[in-house]
């Protein structure tokens, strides 16, 4: 009981310590984030259609 109770304290510690560090992104940061996620989702839908196209050509349903 008391080790979790002490994992649970050390998570917030820990939890409070990244908040401390962290900062709001400036917009130049915030747009490259935004075009990157977006080149991500692009590429991963791509890919998703090019294996369902696939699947379609060898089954052929």
């Amino acid at each position: 009981m008391m080790d979790a109770v002490e994992r649970i304290r050390n998570f917030l510690s820990e939890s409070k310590r990244v908040l401390m560090v962290t900062r709001k992104p400036g917009m130049r940061e915030f747009k490259l984030a935004v075009k990157i996620t977006g080149i991500g989702m692009i590429l991963i839908g791509l890919i998703g259609m090019i294996i369902r196209i696939i699947g379609y050509l060898v089954t052929g349903s």
